[in-house]
């Protein structure tokens, strides 16, 4: 891999090689068409059923396949090149965007439609989400691997930013077909990309592990290592209790704020710029304060910054709210994608990563329909403050019973050479886009 010199910025550090810059532009302008196409899915649901169970329902259908196929990707993907893996899943997700495409051109988009859609897509996504996850650890060294990260959550979340505001363009000028199409369309930008990536691939020496015992290995090393196994309970909770801010913004614009379109952009998109802040912070912070400190102040702190957003009493004011909201989920989720990476050796990280993405499918899909559920019967503010609260209510209370529960999270030495197994998580001789 070819460096650049940027050791000046280190929140840019990964930007030094090439293989990288060509994985995070492909993935950029297709989160661009998939931030289009969820504005334009989640207004068309909520304004054709008016139910906020109904716009939860489909975006946890989107994350429910990871309960079941999320440690059969990480599997799949330690055997294969992830490169042609991910081309693969890529080419399964524009097939699946072009039928949507063609349904709304013809006027035969229905919700149901949509939810079938919407759960094959998520299928093909926890599939191909860990090798995407393990090819960003493959293509940059482990001492650049937080910036990755942290940009790989930028570039998704610049989609959120300019996608919103695309769409909201197209919808008023074209409709939702447009939208869809545009979508369809952006998924050629991360084949062009990976066919351009220089992947090493799988170690020719080394044989791949039957799909079962992978898997059990891989299950093994997240629950035996106590770092990852705090990093995933944390990952689960916090999807379920506070990610739905995500998939209920149309709700909360048009039950609450009684807008539609400009006023889910505007929410989605302020949460992207939030969070794209954070990922241009983050390298100074971890320097000054530490990954592990600094993990621990952004859990502490997402709980009542997620229940003042919900409180919000105008647009305006949520739009603000929803920024900080926006850079510290960024923050929580790097941190704790980063501490699962950097634990464990190269064979196994897609299998940790599809571990790590299966807690966030599942307590994602979990949440957000029950949200959805209940907000349509208590109020949309009620259900959302009383889950934020008890996030913060819970780690409270692990910093009072286990005050120092997040010194396991801390690198292991014996991992500093890329690549190199580590003690602590040794059992066998050795755990968007």
């Amino acid at each position: 891999m070819r460096a650049l010199h940027l050791s000046r910025f280190s929140s840019l550090r990964a930007f030094g090689h090439r293989d990288f810059v060509h994985v995070w532009s492909g993935a950029l302008v297709s989160n661009i068409g998939t931030w289009m196409e969820l504005l334009a899915l989640g207004v068309f649901v909520t304004t054709v059923t008016g139910r906020a169970e109904a716009t939860g329902g489909i975006a946890a259908l989107t994350y429910l396949p990871a309960v079941v196929l999320s440690p059969v990707g990480g599997a799949l993907a330690d055997r294969f090149d992830r490169r042609a893996y991910v081309a693969v899943g890529t080419l399964v997700q524009a097939l699946l965007a072009g039928i949507l495409t063609v349904l709304a051109f013809t006027g035969r988009l229905t919700v149901p439609a949509v939810a079938v859609i919407s759960f094959l897509n998520g299928c093909a996504n926890t599939l191909i989400g860990p090798a995407f996850s393990a090819l960003i650890s493959e293509v940059v060294p482990s001492e650049d691997l937080h910036s990755a990260f942290s940009l790989s959550s930028a570039q998704y979340n610049l989609g959120r930013i300019i996608g919103p505001m695309l769409a909201a363009l197209v919808l008023a000028v074209g409709g939702p077909a447009w939208a869809l199409l545009c979508n369809t369309l952006s998924f050629l930008a991360v084949l062009v990309a990976l066919w351009r990536v220089r992947s090493s691939g799988r170690d020719a020496a080394q044989v791949p592990e039957e799909l079962w015992p992978g898997i059990v290995r891989g299950a093994r090393v997240a629950w035996q290592d106590r770092g990852i196994l705090l990093v995933m309970m944390g990952t689960l909770t916090l999807s379920a209790l506070v990610a739905p801010f995500i998939g209920l913004v149309p709700v909360y614009a048009i039950r609450v704020f009684h807008q539609g379109e400009v006023a889910t952009s505007l929410l989605v998109t302020a949460q992207g710029v939030g969070a794209v802040s954070a990922a241009v912070m983050l390298g100074p912070l971890v320097e000054w304060l530490g990954r592990k400190r600094l993990m621990e102040w952004t859990v502490l702190l997402i709980g009542p910054v997620a229940a003042l957003y919900w409180m919000a009493p105008t647009l305006h004011v949520a739009a603000l709210a929803i920024v900080a909201l926006g850079a510290l989920y960024m923050a929580t989720l790097t941190g704790f994608n980063t501490t699962c990476q950097l634990r464990v050796s190269r064979d196994l990280q897609a299998r940790i990563s599809s571990i790590y993405g299966m807690m966030l499918g599942v307590g994602y899909a979990g949440g957000v329909w029950l949200q959805g559920a209940l907000a349509d019967r208590v109020g949309v503010r009620f259900i959302t403050v009383s889950c934020a609260l008890l996030f913060l209510a819970l780690v409270l209370t692990l910093r009072l019973l286990r005050p120092r529960a997040f010194d396991a999270t801390e690198t292991p030495s014996a991992l500093a050479p890329a690549g190199a197994p580590s003690p602590s998580v040794h059992l066998e001789g050795p755990g968007d886009f």
